[in-house]
């Protein structure tokens, strides 16, 4: 019996994947109900209610503005990141110089991509990362127990970005735009952690923490079912850092203090984490959050995610990792190996699956 189960979900997941149209196409099939293979086991944390006493005013909101003009400012804000990265692992950002009308055409591009006809995104659908672009749904969709309800384009821009040619008409312009500022953004951000963790600002730069960006568009379509599944499950980011532009919808929600809290949206803000690798560079000095996405049966929502990391094991570069040497003390031991590999890292990552534990146990002392 189980060995026939195992088998209607292989048929199940390959018929899916031949389609080249994702969880877009499920949904305009015209289901009520979602296909066996998207039914997710949720774990057993309590989700605060959006009454209850914690407050959401209590999540750290950064205000980016005349950092670079005023050193008073400057030396607030870098407190209020380190503060943010120790207790939370991640924390919103306003005013960081990218204009909010970038942001929300960057929304509507990716919008456009998976809502044009299915023959429109099938072209761009593969499972090869060494291409540049590519459209796909559920990274791990052969390997994990269950799919999650979303659809992703994603974008290798940087150190060598695409061809404009290869990105898809609809979203073209606006994915160089925001690809570029952005990857900005993010050298800002490497240097404001850098003077958080007392180091110079130039130190995380220099460890190639801004050399790989990867933009991915993610899509989850209207739920039918949304308790029966998730936009993505429960994990933590194999970054340096992560920078995420949501729309309005809503889903977010991290793990704090053994609960699950909504992360309500703040419009012109970008919500960045704290990714695997910087935790391990910092000794866990700086923590990264569990995050997952839940899902409604309004929609769709849309996100941007930005990866501060090249998640192609055959490009990875020869420099190594470990706990930052001008961190440790005696009485702040190494907790983690040293001259660990960026190969090594991601081979962990893949070969552990997004299943709510940590791969780091696995690269500890």
């Amino acid at each position: 019996m189980a060995s026939e189960s195992v088998s209607d979900r292989k048929a199940e997941v390959q018929a899916f994947e031949d389609s080249k149209t994702g969880v877009k196409g499920v949904l305009d099939s015209g289901v009520t109900k979602i296909p066996p293979m998207f039914h997710i086991k949720l774990d057993a944390t309590p989700t605060l209610p959006t009454d209850s006493n914690f407050s959401t005013s209590q999540f750290p909101i950064i205000d980016l503005l005349d950092i670079n003009n005023n050193s008073a400012q400057r030396v607030e804000v870098v407190d209020q990141i380190k503060s943010a990265s120790q207790k939370w692992g991640f924390f919103q950002v306003i005013n960081h110089g990218i204009p909010v009308e970038v942001l929300d055409e960057m929304i509507s591009g990716i919008r456009r991509f998976h809502e044009q006809d299915a023959e429109a995104r099938k072209p761009f659908y593969s499972r090869d990362s060494s291409k540049k672009v590519r459209y796909f749904s559920n990274g791990r969709l052969f390997r994990d127990m269950a799919g999650t309800w979303r659809d992703t384009l994603v974008f290798s821009v940087n150190p060598d970005p695409p061809n404009p040619q290869e990105v898809p008409a609809v979203c073209r312009d606006i994915v160089t735009e925001y690809s570029k500022q952005v990857k900005a953004l993010g050298i800002t951000i490497f240097e404001l952690l850098s003077e958080a963790l007392g180091l110079d600002p130039s130190y995380l730069k220099e460890m190639d923490c801004a050399e790989a960006l990867h933009v991915m568009g993610q899509y989850y379509p209207e739920c039918p079912e949304p308790e029966l599944t998730l936009g993505i499950s429960k994990h933590t980011d194999c970054t340096f850092i992560t920078i995420l532009l949501q729309d309005q919808i809503g889903g977010l929600q991290v793990l704090h203090e053994n609960h699950w809290v909504n992360v309500p949206p703040v419009h012109g803000a970008l919500f960045v984490n704290i990714g695997d690798i910087l935790r391990l560079m910092t000794n866990d000095k700086f923590t990264s959050v569990y995050h997952r996405v839940s899902l409604k049966n309004i929609g769709p929502r849309v996100s941007v995610v930005t990866f501060f990391l090249n998640y192609t094991l055959s490009e990875c570069t020869s420099k190594t990792y470990g706990p930052i040497k001008e961190l440790l003390s005696e009485e702040n031991p190494p907790i983690y190996r040293d001259n660990i590999t960026m190969k090594e890292i991601l081979t962990h990552y893949y070969a552990k699956g997004v299943d709510g534990n940590s791969y780091l146990l696995s690269l500890r002392l």
